[in-house]
C-alpha cells in the first residue's frame, strides 16, 4: 500500500509539472514531491533571461560609479582593507570610464555598457547586493544555487520544478553557449537539478554549433526510434510499478522530451527567418566574433522565451585579456581597462538589443532579464591596472515585467567597498526573482535529507521596494 501510494504522490507532483498552471491546485505548504503543487499568484512574468557575467564584473566601473575614486585616486584606502583573493593590495583606483545621468530617469551610469546606458529607463540596479564567497568556484555555486558548493539545485532547475514547462518540445532550462564559451569555474554542476527530480536540470545549446544538443541527431527512422523508445519506457513503468524511483520516472520523462527536441532544436537555433533589422539590431552583423557569437545566444534567448522555455542562462566568452580566463573571462586581476573594455562590447549591443527586441514584441512585460557576475571588484588596486574580488558590495542588474525601472537600489559606501542600504543578499535576488514569477519563495521547498531545501534558504526576503 505504502509503495503504491508513493508512486501515486510522485505521478501527481510530476502531472503538476509537467501540466503547468492548469494543474496547479493545491496551496498545500511543503515539497511539490510530496504532492503540494502550489499555484501561481499574481505573476508578472512567465520567463527569465540570466546574463550570467562569469569571473565578476566590476560595479564601480559600470553601474555604481563612485567620484571619489578620482578624488582620492593613489591614496591608501581610509579603512582597513579585508583579505583578498591574491593579497597584492594598491591604492585607490579610479575608473577608466566617465559617468553622467541618462535618460529621462537620470539613472547614473558609467559609459562601460554605452547602449544598455541608453536603455537606462527600462532598467532596475540593485547597488547593495552581497555573497559569502570570494573565490570564483564558490562564488558560481553560491549565485546559481544558494549554497557556496556543488549538489545543490541551480535557479534554474528551480524555476523549471515550480513552473513546470510551458513547451512540451523544449525542455524548461536551458544554458546557451556560442563559440569558444565554456561552463563558469565550478563546472556543469553549476547547471545541475541536484536532489530535485532529473528532469529539471539544464540542457546546453550551442547554438552556432552544426548539432546544438549533444547527443541529439537522429541516428535511425523515426519509427525504428519511437520502437526503441516504447520497449525501454515499458521496462522502465515496469521498474516503477515494482519500485517507485523517481530518478527512473526523470528518465522517462527525458526520454521522451529529448525525442521531441530532435525536432524543435534544430529549428530553434535555425535564425534564417529573423530579419536583417533584427540581426542588426543584436549584433549579428559585427565584424567582432565575440560580439557576433554572443548576440547569436541573445537573439535565441528571445526566441526561446517566446516559445514558453521559463529560464535560459547565456554565456560568455573569453577574450583572453588579463587575468580571466575560459572559464571566469571577466576577471581582470590586471589590465582592467583592456579585459573589461572588451568583455563589455561582447556583451553591450546584445544585451541591449534583446532589450529593445522584446519590447517590440510585447514580451518585455513578461519577461525579466538578469545581469549579474558572481561579485564585484575592489575599489583599490590589484598590482597597478587591475581590481581584485569583492564580495562586500556590488550591482545587480534586472529589466522586464513587474519593476519600477530607471531607479537605483541600496548603496554601497562612497568608495563602493562595502554595501551600507538596503543591503541585499543573493537569496533576496532569487526571492525577489520567484515572486515576480508568482511563486511563493517560502513554499517552493524539496525534503532532501531530512530538510526542507529552497533556493531562498531560510534567509531570503522578497525586495519588495523594486517591484512595480
Amino acid at each position: 500500500m505504502l509503495s503504491r501510494c508513493s508512486l501515486g504522490f510522485s505521478t501527481l507532483a510530476l502531472g503538476h509539472l509537467m501540466g503547468g498552471d492548469a494543474m496547479a491546485v493545491s496551496e498545500t505548504k511543503g515539497s511539490l514531491a510530496e504532492g503540494g503543487a502550489i499555484r501561481r499568484r499574481n505573476a508578472r512574468v512567465d520567463s527569465v533571461i540570466f546574463c550570467y557575467m562569469s569571473g565578476g564584473f566590476s560595479h564601480l566601473d559600470s553601474f555604481d560609479p563612485k567620484p571619489e575614486l578620482a578624488k582620492r585616486s593613489g591614496q591608501p584606502m581610509p579603512v582597513p582593507v579585508q583579505p583578498t583573493m591574491f593579497n597584492n593590495n594598491g591604492n585607490i583606483m579610479p575608473s577608466p570610464w566617465s559617468a553622467k545621468p541618462y535618460g529621462q530617469s537620470g539613472l547614473v551610469m558609467t559609459d562601460l555598457f554605452p547602449q544598455i546606458a541608453e536603455c537606462a529607463d527600462d532598467l532596475t540596479v540593485i547597488r547593495s547586493m552581497t555573497t559569502k564567497v570570494n573565490e570564483h568556484a564558490q562564488g558560481n555555486y553560491m549565485f546559481h544555487s544558494g549554497f557556496p558548493f556543488m549538489g545543490h539545485p541551480s535557479a534554474g532547475a528551480w524555476m523549471s520544478y515550480g513552473l513546470g514547462s510551458g513547451n512540451r518540445d523544449l525542455p524548461s532550462f536551458v544554458v546557451l553557449q556560442s563559440g569558444e564559451a565554456t561552463v563558469p569555474h565550478g563546472g556543469v554542476g553549476v547547471f545541475s537539478s541536484g536532489y530535485l527530480p532529473a528532469q529539471h536540470q539544464a540542457s546546453i545549446l550551442k547554438v552556432d554549433g552544426a548539432s546544438p544538443l549533444a547527443f541529439i541527431a537522429p541516428g535511425q527512422s523515426d519509427g525504428r526510434q519511437r520502437a526503441g523508445l516504447g520497449f525501454v519506457k515499458a521496462l522502465d513503468e515496469g521498474f516503477l510499478r515494482e519500485a517507485p524511483d523517481a530518478k527512473v520516472a526523470a528518465a522517462i520523462e527525458n526520454y521522451e522530451t529529448a525525442y521531441r527536441m530532435q525536432s524543435s532544436v534544430p529549428e530553434l537555433c535555425d535564425i534564417k527567418g529573423e530579419s536583417e533589422a533584427t540581426k542588426a539590431l543584436y549584433g549579428l552583423d559585427s565584424s567582432n566574433k565575440y560580439v557576433a557569437a554572443y548576440a547569436r545566444q541573445a537573439l535565441v534567448a528571445r526566441r526561446l522565451v517566446e516559445r514558453g522555455v521559463r529560464f535560459v542562462e547565456l554565456s560568455c566568452l573569453s577574450v583572453g585579456l588579463g587575468a580571466g580566463g575560459a572559464a571566469n573571462p571577466w576577471d581582470q586581476h590586471g589590465k582592467l581597462r583592456e579585459g573589461h573594455g572588451q568583455m563589455a562590447q561582447q556583451v553591450d549591443q546584445p544585451v541591449a538589443g534583446l532589450i529593445r527586441d522584446l519590447k517590440a514584441r510585447g514580451l518585455f512585460e513578461r519577461t525579466l532579464i538578469v545581469f549579474a557576475g558572481e561579485f564585484g571588484r575592489t575599489p583599490f588596486s590589484q598590482g597597478s591596472d587591475g581590481r581584485d574580488h569583492n564580495p562586500m558590495g556590488f550591482s545587480v542588474m534586472l529589466a522586464g515585467g513587474g519593476l519600477k525601472r530607471g531607479v537605483a537600489y541600496g548603496a554601497t559606501d562612497e568608495l563602493g567597498y562595502y554595501a551600507v542600504d538596503k543591503v541585499a543578499t543573493v537569496y533576496d535576488l532569487w526571492a525577489t526573482v520567484q515572486d515576480l514569477l508568482g511563486l511563493d519563495h517560502e513554499k517552493l521547498t524539496y525534503r532532501f535529507g531530512g530538510r526542507d531545501f529552497r533556493l531562498s534558504d531560510v534567509h531570503g526576503q522578497v525586495i519588495r521596494d523594486v517591484l512595480a
